[in-house]
């Protein structure tokens, strides 16, 4: 893991007693990221496609005016057409419409487990890091056993367990069995950070320990947790949709990628209707893939020389 702290003199301090060379470390990288990120067009590419997907899943009537609950039998399994640009699902609604509406479901659980993971992730890290001993072992040990459990099977084991499968239930099974390897992360970055003169000159100046870490810690061991969330945002929409497809995630009367594609996928094969695959599998491929390439521009402007 990459360094992303200033070597700082025992002078080198800020008139309110902080290393001023710390903050002026921090803001240079973020800055020089920025710099980096703006020119990449990968990174420009897929933070559009990102913002498109987020916003199908927080407006969607912006993108259409189906009812995607408006299904009518005899107009099942249609190819694209003028009236369904997209064609019908196998219950003869609107496919496009399912598309856009499949975007929420994936995007409210991505952005609830991510945001949760990267909280409990990073507070446990930061304690694990900074104050080692006894409170390092004990959350390390904790840590090895999650993430010793196999993710898509532990979350297939204990949805089953549910008796009701729901946006939430989904979250809470994501949230339990994905924080392990941020914790991991961050705890590397705080030791590799909290051993910087900075940090030592802090200490000599009297900060406290609440101080040091949010002070300096925290900014400058937080790089590779943004990186890795960006990630994470991709990685739970592509297990929302697989846990659905599995048929332990979100159930009909739902409207998901994962359900669209588990109900296309006998009857595209078997009558040569690939368009009841081809569309759903597309959004969610597209979504995914612009989340990772997003999380690798990130990382590549944050830490270049891991290039």
């Amino acid at each position: 893991m990459s360094d992303y702290s200033a070597e700082l003199g025992p002078s080198a301090t800020g008139p309110a007693g902080a290393p001023a060379g710390a903050k002026e470390r921090s803001a240079g990288l973020w800055a020089d990221a920025w710099r980096e990120l703006y020119h990449n067009p990968v990174f420009v590419v897929s933070a559009i496609i990102v913002l498109l997907v987020i916003s199908m899943a927080a407006f969607p009537s912006l993108w259409t005016n189906t009812d995607p609950y408006r299904c009518e039998l005899q107009q099942a399994f249609e190819g694209p057409s003028d009236g369904h640009v997209f064609g019908t699902t196998v219950q003869g609604c609107d496919m496009y419409a399912h598309v856009i509406y499949g975007a929420q479901p994936s995007i409210i659980i991505a952005v609830l487990v991510t945001t949760i993971v990267s909280l409990i992730g990073t507070a446990l890290g930061v304690v694990s890091g900074f104050f080692g001993g006894w409170t390092d072992t004990i959350i390390s040990r904790i840590n090895d056993v999650f993430l010793g459990l196999p993710f898509i099977l532990g979350a297939l084991v204990f949805l089953a367990l549910l008796q009701s499968q729901s946006i939430w239930t989904v979250s809470v099974v994501l949230i339990v069995l994905g924080w392990g390897q941020i914790t991991r992360i961050m705890r590397g970055s705080v030791i590799s950070a909290k051993s910087q003169d900075y940090v030592e000159a802090a200490r000599a100046l009297g900060a406290s320990n609440m101080s040091i870490i949010w002070r300096h810690i925290v900014p400058n061991s937080i790089a590779p947790v943004i990186v890795l969330a960006t990630l994470y945002l991709g990685s739970f929409v592509s297990a929302e949709a697989t846990l659905t497809f599995l048929g332990v995630g979100l159930q009909i009367p739902e409207i998901s990628w994962g359900i669209t594609i588990a109900e296309g996928q006998l009857i595209a094969v078997s009558q040569e209707l690939p368009h009841l695959l081809v569309f759903p599998c597309a959004a969610l491929i597209l979504t995914v893939l612009s989340f990772v390439l997003l999380g690798d521009a990130l990382r590549d402007a944050l830490d270049p020389r891991g290039r």
